[in-house]
């Protein structure tokens, strides 16, 4: 999925959920954000797109860091890549590196949204001890670092694979600006 539609996706969705929420609080209060918004509609709508994103091994995020500060990742990149003017080689090298970075995420990525499970079962079948709590979030966030660290570090090699021209094109396709100077 294109992220334009990504985030159009999310945009109506959690719109929708406003809209919903709005007409509902009208006859029963309303318990969301100053104009009607449900922060936990909104949270449950970003919970879903995460937990399918990162099913399918893509990081929702989690490399937007380097992302936003001129290093592509290699699935934007082929996104981009008539834009970008890749060449043959280059294409070649930015597949290579999408298949390697889907590879080492997804079994990770599957780590993540278990341990997530893990916590929601937790709170869902008993009253938690504190000790509980701290091991299934150490958990949760041991599993979260492993899985931005694969696409941090798939975001520095497709960098090195492109031009300094593709990388300004890219900036401007992604961000609307000019990559950052280092």
């Amino acid at each position: 999925m294109r992220p334009v539609t990504i985030v159009l996706s999310f945009t109506l969705a959690a719109g929708l959920a406003g809209v919903a929420f709005a007409q509902g609080s009208a006859h029963h209060g309303a318990h969301g954000a100053p104009g009607g918004t449900p922060h936990h509609a909104l949270a449950q709508t970003c919970e879903g797109a995460f937990e399918e994103n990162v099913r399918d091994g893509r990081g929702f995020g989690m490399a937007f860091v380097a992302d936003q500060q001129g290093y592509p990742g290699p699935l934007h990149v082929l996104e981009l890549k008539d834009r970008l003017r890749l060449s043959r080689d280059q294409e070649a090298k930015a597949e290579v590196l999408l298949a390697a970075m889907f590879a080492e995420s997804r079994p990770k990525s599957s780590r993540l949204l278990d341990a997530e499970a893990k916590l929601r079962r937790l709170f869902a079948a008993s009253r938690p001890d504190e000790a509980a709590v701290r091991t299934a979030v150490g958990e949760v966030e041991t599993a979260r670092a492993d899985v931005r660290l694969v696409h941090l570090l798939f975001h520095l090699k497709m960098r090195d694979a492109l031009t300094d021209e593709q990388r300004r094109a890219y900036q401007e396709a992604r961000w609307g600006g000019p990559t950052p100077t280092r």
